[in-house]
């Protein structure tokens, strides 16, 4: 990411929806677009030279989805976070995007100024999906295995013996990762360094087997724990 800003280019086949984006995001010091596309295939082509932090990316495409042509971006121009912004609302399509690496979800209904706080968390590597979709995330994350029948109590109680124990402090670190929250704002809500919340968070990661933020949020929302 640059250090005075932050790079961005645009992939949607709307010409006046990319205008728009260019005049909004314009408003901000921090935030600079460098490029646009109306397809994949002419993002393919100009991304290696650009080489933004953050790749806009609609799904509705010509030729391809949007969600579809997320590892190729990500190839053309490694270091790039690739950012959904969709009309699409389908579970389908947002767990797709994420699985193939993109670095959040939103809906194109999202204030300009949540989508330029949006895209600064994308750039520091923080995922963000549209709040609207997070019981869609959940869902997502619990359709990728048949439920399993109910233990008898005394399995449940075995299970819950071996289940991880998180201190109070990682629980409400846990908490604020289900709300949305970034480390910086957990910080200031429990009052403790953001150094701090990075280590909370890593143990938190480290003691329920899972590997990033999105699926903390999933299983603190009560998702199952991936495989």
């Amino acid at each position: 990411m640059n250090a005075t800003s932050i790079t961005l280019f645009l992939i949607d086949d709307h010409t006046l929806l990319r205008r728009g984006l260019v005049a909004l995001l314009s408003q901000y010091a921090d935030l600079r677009v460098v490029g646009e596309a109306g397809d994949a295939a002419e993002a393919l082509r100009l991304l290696p030279q650009l080489r933004p932090d953050v790749i806009l990316l609609d799904n509705h495409l010509p030729g391809v989805r949007g969600v579809d042509a997320i590892a190729g971006l990500r190839e053309a121009s490694r270091g790039s976070r690739v950012l959904m912004l969709t009309v699409s609302e389908d579970g389908e399509d947002l767990g797709a995007a994420l699985r193939h690496g993109a670095q959040g979800y939103l809906l194109k209904t999202i204030d300009g100024d949540l989508l330029a706080q949006a895209i600064r968390r994308a750039a520091r590597g923080e995922p963000v999906v549209s709040p609207e979709m997070m019981g869609k995330l959940v869902a997502a994350f619990q359709s990728q295995g048949a439920p399993e029948p109910m233990p008898e109590p005394e399995a449940q109680e075995q299970e819950q013996d071996a289940a991880p124990q998180l201190s109070p402090r990682e629980q409400e670190v846990l908490r604020e990762i289900a709300r949305g929250a970034s480390n910086k704002e957990i910080a200031r809500q429990l009052s403790i360094a953001e150094t701090t919340v990075k280590i909370h968070v890593q143990h938190i990661l480290r003691k329920l087997g899972l590997t990033s933020r999105v699926q903390a949020a999933v299983y603190a929302s009560g998702g199952q724990r991936p495989e």
